[in-house]
């Protein structure tokens, strides 16, 4: 499954792009993340639908200095292959 993840709220400038990153790792998905020019943050995502829920969790709480506001989620066939997960521009 892929999933395409819209994030809101106090999302840029905090690091949060590193710790989707690194939660996404750690759970061995593959996809990206980067910063919109209107604040939001996306992610696009993919793996076994029940790991990328976790990640969708772990991005709802938030990290220390972010203040998560809402998560859209889209879900999707797998699109595309991932090997890792990165931050792009």
């Amino acid at each position: 499954m892929q999933a395409h993840i819209l994030v809101l709220g106090f999302v840029q400038g905090v690091g949060f792009r590193q710790f989707v990153k690194s939660n996404a790792k750690k759970l061995g998905l593959g996809g990206w993340v980067k910063n919109l020019s209107d604040g939001r943050v996306e992610v696009v995502v993919m793996g076994d639908r029940q790991i990328i829920e976790q990640l969708i969790r772990t991005i709802e709480k938030g990290s220390f200095f972010s203040e998560v506001k809402s998560v859209q989620v889209e879900w999707e066939k797998g699109v595309t292959r991932f090997d890792d997960f990165e931050i792009t521009r």
